[in-house]
Order: structure tokens, then sequence, then C-alpha cells
């Protein structure tokens, strides 16, 4: 019988460490391996600009490519206009995909899911962001700059940038959605 390491000695297998990316909220999920570089539009209202800077530096600090669609300033703007430029250019795949910050994220969602090919979801934590993707293939992020703190926003930025669509049984009813917006559009 061997004696055990004293506790002052760092396990031999790196393999032990795990890094931020290997700590997805999923057992055994693991980052897409097509993670981009995205083409990332990004806006907010005048309650989300101090969050957006931060966001758009993160997501560069990712390897992805990030375009700040507005506002400049923190006078006091309309959502709607910000959500609707970003939603704009994911609806016309002129962008990978889209975050959009406001107070509560709940109004830019509203927004953005009225543009046609837009899949935009309000997250509020790790498994959210993980499964928004996954499951639902969002291609609009939206947070609330009110509720959520920096280490958090982070962490679902990297999950939701990571993170594939499944597809499967997924796939399926991402077409349903697809069929109902020809529908109601007329097209």
């Amino acid at each position: 019988m061997s004696a055990a390491p004293p506790s002052d000695v760092p396990p031999k297998d790196d393999a032990l460490q795990e890094s931020p990316t290997d700590l997805h909220p999923i057992p055994g999920h693991r980052p897409a391996g097509d993670g981009g570089p995205w083409r990332i539009a990004v806006a907010s209202d005048h309650r989300g600009q101090h969050v957006k800077g931060r966001v758009i530096e993160r997501v560069r600090e990712l390897g992805h490519i990030a375009e700040d669609f507005g506002p400049g300033d923190e006078a006091s703007v309309d959502y709607p206009d910000y959500a609707a430029r970003v939603a704009e250019a994911i609806g016309g795949k002129e962008f990978d995909r889209g975050i959009l910050i406001c107070g509560s994220g709940l109004g830019m969602c509203i927004v953005a899911n009225k543009f046609p090919g837009v899949r935009a979801v309000p997250c509020h934590d790790d498994l959210s962001a993980e499964v928004s993707r996954l499951h639902n293939d969002a291609n609009v992020l939206c947070l609330s700059a009110d509720l959520l703190g920096e280490r958090l926003i982070d962490r679902m930025l990297e999950l939701w940038l990571s993170t594939a669509f499944e597809g499967g049984r997924h796939a399926r009813r991402l077409e349903k959605i697809a069929a109902l917006e020809r529908k109601v559009s007329g097209k």
C-alpha cells in the first residue's frame, strides 16, 4: 500500500484541473468544434450601455468579431430601434449572431422575435444560455443589464458562443417554427 502524497503537492494529472470552457452545466457536453469566428452584432439601450462595452470586449477575447450597433452613449433611447437593427442584420444573414442588452433583456427579445429568421432568447443563467443554443439554435442572446453580474455574463457568453446546435429532433421543431413564420408572413 502506498502512502498518499502530502496535501501541499499539486496533483500530477493536469486533466483534473478543469478550465472554465469545460464546465458545461449539461453533463458530458463539450464546446462545439465549429466555434466561429462568428460575426456578432451587439446593441443595447441606455440601461445596457455600461454592459455593452464589456460584452464586446469579451466576445473579441473569445475570438469572435463584434460590431457595435449602438447607442454611442447613455442618453435615453428607445430599445425597439436598436433591437431592430440587430434583428435585421441577423434575419438578413449579414451577421451570424446577435447580442442585445437592456434593463431586463425582455423588451429587446420581444422586438427581435418579430423578425423572420431570428430566434432571440432571454437568458439568465448557464443552463438557459447553453440549452438555447443546443436545443433552440438561438441566434440572438438577450441579456439583462440590471439583473446579471459581470462573471455570470462572461460565463454565459462563453457557453452561448461555444455551444453547437444539437440538431436531430430539435431541427424538426425549428423547421416547424420556420413554417409558422412563412405562414404568418404570407410567404
